[in-house]
């Protein structure tokens, strides 16, 4: 019978959990998207996504720009507009590049900033035990004071020292980091910025003439075009403004000088105040801001009808471009010829007036274009048509140019043309009369609202800031450590009872060029001024060192 022998009961191992691959396809998708290289890959996307938004028109900014773009390009522009080609910086794709860096960036920077502020509060460290390995060394003659005098000599460098016994440490650079947080920080103010202004932003463009009659309140049915953040409402900033004077100021060769409108402002709660604003300087109020764009003419024509009742228009000239301030523009009368006895109108009898203004026109034809912006010579070309002026559809239009379809179907005809000076008239085939009675100035406004302003402005400075110091500071550490005298010492010790040899060492953090230099003029320092290649007299001192400390 064998006998068995009794072995120690061994406790079963427990089983390994196999990791949930949801939780660590998550993780790693997470780690992937916070770390720089995807943080630099989405910051070049959102560069190329930005490109069609300042390539393509945008319904924003300019939506007479994106109906011209469908009229030269029926079958692309349809395609486009699909894909938010027209509406860049608010389509999804834009969003949601620009929601991802926002992202990575905040993953990227909080664990960053969290272990900078560690190294921040920490002591440098220990000093290494083979200092002849580091990239700098030397061996010089120690000054008095031993090991405080030596870090009172780096404390005057700014550099952060620890002493322990006999050995000192130190290390200088950590505004290399801290730009760099400060940089990529600023990277996520501008994004919040940006987020902001779109948000709780809104802007509008108005055209002003000058006059009474032609006040300008500030609510949304009173702009050409507008756009409203989507957490914005209707309730505007309540204020109204009546432009007084334009000035504006042109060299000989036509080339604008300077600008100045002069206007009366009425904010709400407020009394009526002038004010001035000029290209550079705009006019801040309560809620928004009033930049001038652009001015022009607005020639004032007066039509007398067949029954003796007269109409003036005032509708601005469009400038064509040019240096000179040509105009084109419509005067348009659909209320024109109405039976005083009946109160009936006649659509066919409607009258309108397309025109080309010239401020100083030639002294010969043809006259197609002004030679200066100021009115020398003023001329108003005009051509005149009566009929049905398609107002009454309900089709939607430009006051500045004729509908062109009434002219194709023949519902409107030409009744001929005349160039005119101020204070002349023309009578037409119907007896009716048309005058020239004078112009009057307009601007272009563009009223808006951006809450992000302020916040870009920091978080740009702080770009700069942080760029700088990432870029031009470097991270570098100082090791010393006294040696005691040697039995070759003729001195036998310091008369303080310091160490008469110092052993120094340096090492850059990063690529430092002018690092030897640095590091040349700190043992200078901590070795009482003596030359750093003495340290070849130290027998002891290996040559990789006496090279270094040269």
């Amino acid at each position: 019978m064998t006998a068995v022998e009794d072995r120690p009961a061994t406790p079963a191992e427990a089983p390994r959990r196999r990791p949930n691959p949801l939780l660590a396809l998550l993780r790693n998708s997470w780690r992937q998207l916070t770390s720089m290289r995807t943080a630099l890959v989405l910051l070049f996307l959102l560069a190329v996504a930005a490109i069609p938004g300042s390539v393509l028109p945008q319904r924003g900014v300019n939506p007479e720009d994106v109906r011209d773009f469908y009229t030269a390009n029926p079958e692309l522009a349809p395609v486009l507009d699909r894909v938010g080609a027209f509406e860049a910086f608010s389509s999804a794709w834009f969003s949601a590049i620009y929601l991802l860096l926002f992202t990575s960036l905040i993953g990227c920077i909080t664990p960053r900033l969290r272990d900078h502020v560690r190294a921040l509060r920490a002591r440098p460290p220990a000093v290494p035990k083979r200092l002849e390995r580091l990239p700098q060394h030397a061996v010089v003659p120690a000054s008095e004071g031993g090991a405080a005098a030596v870090a009172e000599t780096l404390r005057r460098r700014r550099w952060r020292v620890a002493v322990r016994g006999d050995e000192v440490s130190a290390e200088k650079g950590y505004l290399k980091e801290t730009g760099n947080l400060i940089f990529h920080t600023s990277m996520v103010l501008v994004l919040v910025g940006v987020a902001l202004g779109s948000w709780y932003g809104w802007h509008g463009n108005r055209l002003l003439v000058a006059g009474a009659d032609q006040v300008f309140c500030n609510t949304r049915q009173q702009y050409a075009e507008a756009k409203l953040g989507p957490r914005v409402g209707d309730d505007l900033p309540r204020f109204c403004m009546q432009l007084d004077e334009f000035d504006a100021q042109f060299l000989p060769n036509g080339q604008a000088s300077s600008f100045n409108a002069k206007v009366t402002v009425d904010e709400d709660g407020g009394a009526p105040r002038q004010a001035e604003f000029s290209v550079n300087s705009p006019l801040r109020l309560d809620g928004a801001n009033v930049y001038l764009l652009g001015h022009g003419y607005v020639p004032l024509i007066r039509y007398t009808d067949r029954f003796g009742r007269t109409q003036t228009s005032a509708v601005p000239f469009l400038t064509t471009g040019d240096i000179g301030l040509t105009g084109e523009g419509l005067a348009a009368f659909p209320d024109a010829n109405v039976d005083p006895e009946t109160g009936e109108r006649n659509p066919d009898l409607q009258v309108a007036f397309s025109g080309l203004y010239l401020p100083t026109a030639p002294q010969q034809p043809p006259f197609v274009r002004s030679e200066h912006p100021t009115e020398q010579n003023p001329l108003l070309d005009l051509v005149g048509y009566r009929g049905n002026l398609g107002l009454d559809a309900g089709i939607p239009g430009s006051v500045y140019q004729l509908d062109k379809r009434q002219l194709r179907n023949g519902r409107l005809t030409e009744i001929g043309a005349k160039q005119l000076r101020i204070g002349e008239s023309w009578t037409l085939d119907d007896g009716t009369t048309v005058e020239f009675v004078g112009t009057e100035r307009y601007i272009v406004l563009s009223v808006r609202h951006d809450p992000g302003t302020m916040l870009l402005l920091v978080s740009s400075i702080g770009l700069v800031l942080g760029l700088m110091g990432s870029l031009f500071v470097r991270r570098r550490r100082v090791f010393v450590r006294l040696l005691p005298a040697g039995p070759g010492d003729p001195d036998g010790g310091s008369p303080t009872g310091g160490s008469s040899l110092v052993e120094v060492a340096g090492l850059p953090r990063t690529e430092h060029p002018g690092f030897a230099a640095e590091f040349a003029q700190l043992v200078a320092a901590i070795g009482a001024g003596e030359r750093t290649g003495d340290a070849g007299t130290d027998p002891g001192t290996p040559a990789r060192a006496r090279e270094g400390a040269e």
